[in-house]
């Protein structure tokens, strides 16, 4: 295949896979919000959490269907792009995919519709059982797509039989070496993405003077759960990028814009800027801490690790793309730390809903969480290549060998027509949050 028509199918899948992470992302957040506010309900008896709850169910509607539909056009992809991908690794990936359509999809699709058109014709103990059904069935979705996404960075459990990957032990195969750090990860991600939007939200009505208790609950909610997660996720990013070192070293090299570390006893710096250079092997206008790089990720203060230059250059990451993806990553978290912190000192002083500029700043943080969460996926699978099964499968043995021309086409078309189909439908989401609860009359 081509080095362009590989380019190109390469685009064309991140493109695909970036439209759709961004709908279940959300959907996890929503549907787990919605549960804990139909709990409070139950539990308090305040209408102010059904009128929520009536609100956010229209909008977790939207993203579960446009979800769907992008999830759609990803599973054809893998025959029609990726199809050495697909004999490879079929056996395990596949058996991966339906379990996650059997368990987590039929268990949502089962329990939505009580969810949301049950109101009024279930019982409210029935009602809460479905919306409970439906957040951890989107967990479990989630589960079963970070095993088979883990079990291509860290493979574990199979054996090599006709130039195939067989399954020989599928707990080895789900619970391998990366998969309970990235599913943490990832569902941390999901609630931080969804409490910014929330908290973005009802920082857009205050601002516009529509100050109810409805929109008062939203961001208090929403800053409560970016204290108590930010720290949270930091932690689970430490951890992450410990077992990735273990495993994945030339991805963290490349995060880290190192090339040669040295030996032990000097330790290694913190590049904050620079610009990773391929073709001399240099991070360019570096600026860094020292031995800071050594404490984070080996917890000692002189501690080293593997440099890029360590590496084949057949087997290293575009560098510069994994080094500032995964500085728009960590920037964005801590930015989510400060807002969070920041609206729960103002919340304690009961100025939460006077601080014009502590909204202001919510307000801007309102898609952090979601570029974030793409920018820790760009870090993740383009610090992964030139492997798709990491060790085992190039990516350019995965491709389909397409003609540029054809997949020049196919590419220009389906940018068209996600920006048209979901285009709208996100249009049509903001339109409703800019509606607010609190003109909700169906409540």
């Amino acid at each position: 295949m081509h080095e362009t028509a590989l380019l190109l199918a390469r685009i064309q899948f991140g493109f695909t896979v970036s439209f759709h992470i961004v709908f279940p992302a959300i959907t996890i957040g929503l549907a787990c919000y919605l549960a804990v506010l139909e709990g409070y309900w139950l539990r308090t008896g305040k209408s102010v959490y059904k009128q929520l709850y009536r609100f956010w169910s229209r909008i977790f509607a939207l993203n579960f269907g446009m979800g769907v539909v992008s999830g759609l056009v990803m599973a054809y992809e893998f025959g029609t792009n990726w199809s050495g991908f697909s004999n490879f690794a079929g056996s395990i990936t596949g058996p991966l995919l339906t379990y996650e359509v059997l368990t987590a999809f039929f268990l949502e699709a089962g329990f939505l519709g009580v969810m949301l058109f049950g109101w009024n014709k279930v019982g409210n103990r029935l009602h809460f059982f479905a919306t409970m059904m439906v957040a951890i069935g989107t967990v479990i979705s989630a589960t079963w797509i970070l095993a088979s996404n883990s079990w291509m960075q860290t493979p574990a459990g199979y054996e090599i039989v006709d130039g195939q990957a067989i399954p020989t032990d599928w707990l080895a195969i789900i619970f391998n070496p990366s998969f309970p750090y990235r599913l943490v990860h990832m569902v941390l991600a999901a609630f931080l993405s969804t409490a910014l939007m929330v908290g973005a939200s009802a920082a857009w009505h205050l601002r516009r003077r529509n100050d109810s208790p409805a929109i008062r609950k939203m961001l208090a909610m929403a800053i409560g759960m970016l204290a108590l997660t930010a720290p949270l996720q930091m932690f689970m990013g430490d951890l992450h990028g410990l077992n990735t070192l273990e495993h994945q070293p030339a991805k963290v090299a490349a995060m880290e814009g190192h090339w040669q570390n040295g030996t032990h006893g000097e330790g290694v710096p913190l590049l904050l800027f620079g610009w990773p250079d391929n073709e001399t092997e240099t991070t360019r206008l570096a600026v860094g801490i020292p031995h800071l790089g050594s404490l984070i990720l080996t917890h000692s203060w002189n501690g080293t690790f593997a440099g890029l230059s360590d590496f084949p250059a057949d087997e290293r990451p575009n560098a510069a793309a994994v080094f500032w993806s995964f500085r728009v990553m960590v920037s964005l978290g801590i930015l989510m730390l400060l807002l969070g912190l920041w609206g729960s000192w103002n919340w304690y002083r009961n100025t939460l809903y006077d601080n014009r500029a502590l909204h202001r700043f919510a307000l801007s943080m309102g898609p952090a969480g979601l570029v974030a969460l793409l920018a820790g996926w760009f870090t993740t699978e383009l610090g992964r290549q030139p492997w798709v099964v990491y060790g085992l499968l190039r990516t350019a043995d995965a491709a389909t060998p397409h003609a540029t021309t054809e997949m020049s086409i196919t590419l220009v078309l389906f940018v068209l027509v996600y920006v048209l189909i979901f285009g709208a439908g996100i249009r049509y989401m903001l339109r409703l949050i800019k509606a607010g609860p609190a003109n909700d009359a169906s409540h």
